[in-house]
């Protein structure tokens, strides 16, 4: 599918019917594949053949999926995962171990946040956060020897900064580590990370990727073009004696990161997928292309007219010409960020949550991301036990709103606005 555009991709890669096959890929609501040969499915068991033989490595309706979005970023393989959080956490374990440190930007989604500086140093891996704008040289002083990888957003949840994909990448490349880009909010639609240098990207693909709300789901893409053999990675690069000494940058070259991850740590830690959420995702998927658009198309006009209420603070949407981050917005994703933006209302965080509790089209709701518009008060809902003082240090105001666009009638997502906002 590679020789088709993006826009094509999106309904067609992963998926080619046979004669007389179903059009739309099936679900293949199967735990385990029937053989007719014992030493055929020794050959699985030993990586010496392609194929399924048991659900929690693979399934046909996971696999299209994985190819599709492989496709989608310009990858040489992926690994759907049970959930966004299981594609971070994966990505990180397929290289880094006991004693080993990450570098991290501290405007990331806050579960991720919590995954690296809580759980993972219960695991003996460390980071170290540091600012979205840091400088080069400030960037550099924070390598370590044990250093495995640098992981940053695209786009980050909730703040919206854009990190300067391209230094971050040179940064960690000087060093010889990976670069991990999370590209959940700005999807492959708007943002294409190998092509600014990174080596592996992540998804939760719980959100504009599926864009129902109906289905948990991750992924993780390799580049294929980072070197594992330069003595930093030998789980990669030596012999793994749980698949007799197989040897994976030997054995499956381009591809030796993305089937470690499935072979080794699936088997390991069981994060699979559902077929059936693998389906509503390839669902999801082939509208990808015409959603983002519209998200993006919808949330600007909605920046714009908050922008020029008197009852609202301040907006923020990186699309926007008086946005702090608009220059790398231009650089990386010039046909749009994404459908989310954030504003502070005047009158602090009562004016906030009246205004959320006066809305009638927009539902207060966690997710964010999806085809329906979605209100979140973060200061009251998600970091509810931080003070005012707290909060502010936090980068959310007592008076933020996160407003997730939807790709409703953009008039009537403003209408709504308007009327709540008469009512503060």
């Amino acid at each position: 599918m590679s020789q088709y555009k993006i826009n094509t991709n999106c309904v067609q890669a992963g998926y080619t019917p046979g004669n007389g096959e179903p059009r739309v890929t099936p679900i293949v609501q199967s735990t385990t594949y029937r053989y007719t040969s014992g030493e055929e499915v020794g050959k699985l068991f030993d990586l010496e053949k392609d194929g399924f033989f048991y659900t929690r490595l693979g399934n046909p309706t996971s696999a299209v999926v994985e190819e599709r979005i492989a496709a989608l970023e310009g990858g040489v393989g992926a690994l759907y995962t049970s959930s966004g959080q299981a594609a971070s956490t994966l990505a990180v374990l397929n290289i880094c171990g006991a004693g080993d440190h990450i570098i991290a930007c501290n405007a990331i989604y806050g579960g991720t946040f919590n995954l690296f500086g809580v759980t993972f140093p219960k695991l003996g891996i460390d980071t170290t956060f540091v600012q979205t704008d840091i400088s080069p040289e400030e960037l550099e002083t924070k390598f370590q020897e044990n250093t495995k990888a640098v992981f940053i957003e695209s786009l980050t949840n909730p703040a919206l900064e854009i990190p300067d994909i391209e230094m971050y990448a040179a940064a960690a490349h000087a060093h010889g580590v990976p670069l991990i880009v999370d590209n959940t909010f700005a999807t492959p639609i708007n943002c294409r990370p190998f092509e600014f240098g990174a080596d592996i990207v992540v998804h939760s693909t719980s959100k504009y990727m599926d864009g129902h709300a109906v289905a948990l789901g991750g992924v993780i893409v390799d580049g294929g073009k980072f070197d594992w053999n330069n003595g930093k990675y030998p789980g990669l690069s030596t012999p793994d004696d749980s698949y007799h000494g197989i040897v994976y940058t030997e054995t499956f070259g381009p591809a030796a990161y993305i089937t470690k991850a499935r072979v080794q740590l699936m088997r390991d830690l069981g994060v699979t997928p559902s077929p059936n959420n693998a389906f509503l995702l390839s669902i999801g998927l082939e509208t990808l292309h015409l959603r983002v658009e519209r998200h993006c198309e919808n949330a600007k006009k909605v920046a714009e007219y908050l922008n020029g209420h008197d009852k609202i603070a301040w907006v923020n949407y990186p699309s926007m010409k008086e946005n702090k981050y608009y220059n790398m917005a231009q650089k990386y994703m010039p046909n749009g960020t994404c459908g989310v933006i954030s504003f502070g209302v005047k009158g602090g965080r009562q004016a906030a949550m009246d205004l959320m509790d006066h809305l009638k089209l927009a539902a207060i709701v966690v997710h964010v991301a999806d085809s329906r518009t979605g209100v979140l008060h973060p200061a009251s809902t998600t970091h509810r036990q931080l003070s005012d003082e707290q909060l502010v240090a936090a980068g959310i105001g007592p008076e933020l709103i996160r407003f997730s666009v939807g790709i409703e009638d953009v008039e009537d997502i403003i209408a709504d606005l308007s009327q709540a906002l008469e009512q503060i």
